[in-house]
């Protein structure tokens, strides 16, 4: 058969135009697709194949095979040529289909008749939804025009509202956005919340895909262009006079807005009939597919810059801004693909939850989510498709999971779950004012870990004796250049007012692996979390250390100041640093401000080479803090990123609680003050275990205190210690049973 012409291929596009534009159902709709498809191209066969489930296709419609096996045939991804087109996500073109590497025979469709096979996937934005293929009994391969054009009608089917869950056995597509989700996520931060969707970035629809005019759309596009280019330039103009770092960036962010290949790829869109819209977006797609296969950390940033830029051209193009109209609901459910931490603040206590599609345990979204104490879910996938502003929504930050649009069992059996804690609650404010006493008369401090102002009023309502630990770094990650001096000093002595003379530990500033400045060049390394981070920043950048410490210095104005290094992987890093304070009480005696009444410098204890320090380290720190979550990471060399690894290891594993053990003992030996801050500590079972070890001190989020308090209350830690010991010996992997066990006996 002849090449098929550019002008076939616009001819397709048209009649698909017309296709979409009737007032049929969804069924009828996709079985005219197939039809005209068929018929545009040549072929005997089109046919749709769409996702049931994450792991399933359909045959939904077809001209050409037989129509009994529509919403009948099924197939694994990755299994056939249609299923390897759903992997891959690449098209496959073959002259000689029953040949080729995994090709299935499935005899209720007829297809064994048919030589030719080009499939493609049906996916937008990196979602993928199906795949289309076209057949044909001549034994040819499709042209590259061919090839293209069946990828437009793929593009089209992708937008079309009819495409999404299935309603019952074999049943017709039912509208997108109508039915009840459910998306399994990871933890960011624990807790209940119930609520309707808000839209971080609402995504832009594209209504009209096809063109007729494509002069007129190479015109809107180049009048987009130049609007996308101004307001970069203008954000490039205030960047002038901030870091240097900042704008290197939007220099390269620039780059991307002028490249020629860029817009000449939107631009043969267009004349081969997409409209603007679709052109950019067919663009984007192309480079999130890209995206997803590049390994390299600088490359991948740079096609973020370039699905960034489409964004602004789509909105730009549509008129679809950021701010729709809509207005945000009483109680908001922030939904996005991924937030900065300044963002997220401007929301405030305002949101009751939030889902991310990205997002890490260790990122900036999720520290000011636990500072807020706002639910956090993250890597929920495809959430921003799934979700329209005004949804209702429903989200488990314990198990990671998200109801999007819940039936009514569901929503009442989260709201029984919403009472039930809000009951507990209350019950923990009865306890408030007692301390953390246990049966055996054994006493544990419990310390709240803050890193806004806005946590200090929790300081009161939850019951803690004071600040366990105080992140410094949000600060520095929520700004465009680095904070001053005068702007920290201020901060910190507001955090010692509303302290009311509790302990603060403020903790210096802890950047590198997840946490990045935006002013600050960065760099690419194989595994960050074991790279250039925390202490090991300050003590190469020493300037920046020396302007903290001076600025917690002036903010105690006299006052008692507790200060605490992280990250310190040897002795000589704790010396060093220590060295840099010295320097900075000089200077401020120099200078004549006054010196904090007394001075307590630790250090977090986050890697087991430190556990391991010359008995030196332990008598001269003033005390340590033993980080729960980087050193169990380490301990296990499981990535607390990564859920395929992270949940295989328990904090109660008898390795683990073995390690932490020796090292209350040791600095039992040493008379070295010690606490335990992380997750776990504001867990009641593995609070209680570390109570039973011999830890004294826990620092936790406030909403954790009330109910480690109310598990510390009720239980003997002697006795725990007990069956601690027996299970250790016993040669069990954890002591997590014979706890749960013993827990449940006594209570």
């Amino acid at each position: 058969m002849p090449e098929r012409t550019e002008s076939e291929s616009r001819k397709l596009l048209r009649r698909l135009r017309h296709a979409m534009a009737e007032d049929i159902a969804g069924q009828a709709r996709l079985n005219n697709i197939t039809e005209l498809t068929a018929d545009s191209m040549g072929t005997e066969v089109c046919s749709i194949y769409l996702f049931r489930d994450e792991d399933t296709l359909e045959l939904c419609a077809t001209e050409g095979l037989q129509p009994e096996a529509v919403h009948e045939t099924r197939l694994r991804v990755g299994e056939g040529l249609v299923g390897r087109v759903a992997r891959t996500g690449q098209p496959i073109n073959t002259a000689n289909a029953p040949a080729a590497p995994g090709f299935r025979y499935m005899p209720e469709t007829g297809e064994e008749r048919y030589s030719s096979f080009l499939g493609v996937p049906i996916q937008r934005l990196g979602q993928k939804l199906g795949v289309l293929v076209v057949q044909s009994k001549d034994a040819r391969e499709f042209s590259a025009d061919e090839i293209y054009a069946l990828e437009v009608v793929a593009m089209v089917l992708a937008e079309m509202a009819e495409l999404g869950a299935f309603v019952g056995e074999g049943a017709a597509l039912r509208a997108r956005h109508q039915q009840p989700v459910m998306v399994r996520g990871s933890t960011g931060q624990e807790g209940a919340a119930q609520g309707h969707a808000w839209l971080h970035e609402p995504r832009v629809v594209v209504t009209n895909p096809i063109a007729e005019d494509s002069q007129a759309e190479l015109d809107r596009l180049a009048e987009a262009v130049d609007a996308l280019r101004i307001s970069v330039d203008q954000m490039l103009e205030g960047a002038r006079t901030g870091d240097k770092e900042q704008f290197q960036v939007l220099e390269a962010y620039r780059m991307f807005a002028n490249s020629k290949g860029w817009l000449r790829r939107m631009e043969e869109a267009i004349g081969r009939g997409l409209s603007a819209e679709a052109a950019v977006e067919k663009e984007q797609s192309t480079a999130r597919a890209r995206m997803a296969q590049v390994g390299d950390a600088y490359l991948r940033d740079r096609l973020h810059d370039l699905d960034d830029l489409s964004n602004r051209l789509l909105r730009i193009l549509t008129g679809q801004g950021n701010h729709t109209g809509a207005e945000m609901p009483a109680d908001p459910i922030l939904v996005a693909r991924n937030i900065g931490p300044g963002e997220l603040l401007d929301y405030g206590r305002s949101l009751k939850g939030i889902v991310l599609e990205e997002g890490s345990v260790g990122s900036h979204a999720a520290i000011v989510a636990r500072a807020l104490a706002i639910p956090l879910v993250i890597h929920a996938g495809n959430i921003t498709t799934e979700a329209l502003n005004g949804d209702h929504i429903l989200i488990d930050g314990d198990q990671g999971i998200v109801h999007l649009r819940p039936d009514e069992t569901v929503a009442a059996a989260f709201r029984d779950k919403i009472a039930m804690q809000a009951q507990a609650q209350e019950r923990y404010a009865s306890i408030r004012d007692k301390p953390a006493e246990a049966l055996c008369g054994t006493r544990i401090a419990l310390h709240m870990n803050a890193g806004l102002m806005a946590d200090l009023p929790s300081l009161e309502s939850s019951g803690a004796e004071g600040v366990g630990l105080f992140r410094t770094e949000l600060q520095f990650l929520v700004r465009n250049q680095m904070p001053r001096r005068s702007e920290l000093s201020a901060l910190y002595a507001r955090v010692l007012d509303a302290a009311n003379g509790k302990r603060v530990v403020f903790r210096t500033l802890d950047i590198g692996s997840d946490k990045v400045l935006p002013y600050m060049k960065p760099n690419d390394e194989p595994n960050p979390a074991l790279g250039w981070r925390a202490i090991r920043v300050g003590l190469d950048k020493p300037g920046v250390m020396r302007m903290q410490l001076q600025a917690l210095l002036r903010a105690a104005d006299g006052r008692p100041l507790t200060v605490m290094f992280p990250f310190v992987a040897q002795y000589e890093e704790f010396t060093a640093a220590k060295a840099e304070m010295d320097k900075a009480l000089a200077r401020e005696r120099i200078l004549g401000h006054a010196i904090p009444e007394t001075l307590e410098i630790g250090a977090m204890l986050e890697t087991p080479s430190l556990a391991f320090a010359p008995d030196r380290f332990f008598r001269e720190v003033d005390f340590l803090s033993i980080g729960g979550n980087d050193l169990k990471q380490f301990f296990f060399a499981a990535d607390r990123e990564n859920e395929r690894v992270r949940k295989r290891y328990d904090t109660l594993n008898v390795s683990f609680l073995s390690f932490v053990r020796d090292i209350v003992r040791r600095c039992e030996k040493t008379g070295t003050e010690l606490s335990f801050c992380g997750e776990d500590a504001g867990r009641p079972v593995e609070a209680a275990c570390l109570a039973a070890i011999g830890m004294r001190s826990l620092s936790m989020r406030p909403a954790s205190i009330g109910p480690v308090k109310h598990m510390m209350r009720r239980i003997d830690v002697g006795k725990l210690n007990e069956v601690i010991e027996t299970a250790m010996a016993s040669g069990d992997q954890s002591v997590r049973p014979a706890v749960m066990e013993w827990l449940r006996r006594e209570s």
